[in-house]
């Protein structure tokens, strides 16, 4: 079957004031803005956010201190020390369809205790306690992370409250993909992507991200982030001050049937003198939720829309197609392995020989 004649495409990325929500009368302008993002982008850029900009200011002022601690120190906190897949990954450590992933990063995640207890599913171990540097080190930077952290996982339900008003399903629409706060917990990076003399240029490979949404600070003024559109071509997503970059996981769309839409994505690395740092703030939905388990039903007039926007070109990027048959806690640690073998191989022996059942080469190789 053919796409539509009339199609909607885009060549730029659509900025969202968030602001307009402080207006009754504008509030319907910001959820018909939300509502085209979602269905026909995927991305979006939120400005006038209510995330502090002083704390978003202290976190990026870190990243060249963090990335300029000794060697020894970072690897202290090597993610390999953690079931949680929490910690500090050197330089080219993953993958994406094959190709080396040329940044350094450390993961952290909100305040969390594991659940997990003797013959609990494996996928519980996936959440706890992050790995942080020596706060002599680095005086100031933990209290500073984990206080931005709570302010965006606050906006990210929100926000998602948000996506569920723009769909029609009312404010709590979507409220059962989570547990109560204390069973939750979401993850972030800092990303340090150095400038590369040589024929690949590649910062990740092309990917979709696993969960409901990504929030994005592009905390250098470098260029990189690409966004693939319907047609398949690569658009730019470049920094703009003050905003976040909003982008839709692989999750929300399978669960809205493809009316929101997770968009194919990647980072191609600096160019010039200085690294380009970013830090994307994953959210999570709960480690049991089967997404198959959940149907939601959408006024016809929205699911029109969809229709409108036309078939997406084949894209670069496949992962993640393990949703319609696992809990999404399991879809992820499955992801997690297969992007850090090293840490899958010592701590999740059983899963890493089911997904290498011949070992692998010292990298991961995600997707």
């Amino acid at each position: 079957m053919s796409a539509p004649e009339e199609t909607i495409d885009f060549s730029s990325i659509p900025i969202l004031d968030y602001s307009l929500l402080n207006s009754p009368a504008d509030r319907p302008k910001f959820l018909a803005q939300l509502q085209h993002a979602l269905i026909n982008v995927g991305f979006l850029y939120l400005s006038n956010h209510p995330v502090s900009q002083v704390d978003i200011d202290s976190v990026i002022s870190y990243i060249p201190k963090l990335f300029s601690l000794p060697q020894e120190s970072k690897d202290k906190i090597r993610m390999a020390n953690s079931e949680h897949f929490l910690g500090y990954s050197r330089f080219g450590a993953e993958l994406t369809k094959g190709a080396v992933d040329q940044r350094e990063q450390f993961d952290f995640a909100t305040r969390h205790v594991s659940r997990w207890k003797e013959g609990d599913p494996d996928h519980y171990r996936l959440w706890g306690p992050s790995q942080w540097p020596d706060e002599k080190l680095i005086p100031g930077f933990r209290e500073v992370m984990e206080r931005y952290l709570d302010q965006v996982e606050d906006l990210g339900y929100k926000f998602s409250s948000l996506i569920a008003e723009a769909f029609g399903l009312g404010p709590e629409g979507l409220s059962e993909f989570y547990d109560t706060p204390e069973l939750m917990q979401h993850r972030a990076k800092i990303v340090q992507y150095p400038v590369i003399q040589g024929s690949s240029d590649q910062g990740v490979g092309p990917h979709y991200d696993a969960g409901f949404l990504t929030f994005l600070i592009q905390a250098s003024s470098h260029r990189g982030l690409q966004v693939q559109n319907l047609a398949g071509e690569w658009i730019d997503a470049p920094p703009i001050p003050g905003t976040f970059v909003v982008n839709i996981g692989k999750a929300l769309e399978f669960v809205t049937g493809g009316l929101a839409r997770a968009t194919s994505h990647r980072v191609l690395s600096p160019k010039g003198a200085t690294p380009r740092y970013s830090v994307p703030f994953f959210q999570n939905i709960g480690l049991d939720t089967r997404l198959t388990d959940h149907i939601l039903k959408f006024p016809p007039e929205i699911l029109a829309l969809r229709d409108t926007r036309g078939r997406v070109a084949p894209t670069d990027s496949v992962n993640f197609t393990e949703f319609d048959r696992e809990p999404s806690g399991k879809v992820n640690l499955i992801g997690r392995v297969k992007s850090h073998p090293d840490v899958g191989e010592r701590h999740y022996p059983e899963l890493f020989k089911q997904i290498f059942p011949d070992g692998f080469s010292g990298k991961g190789s995600a997707y």
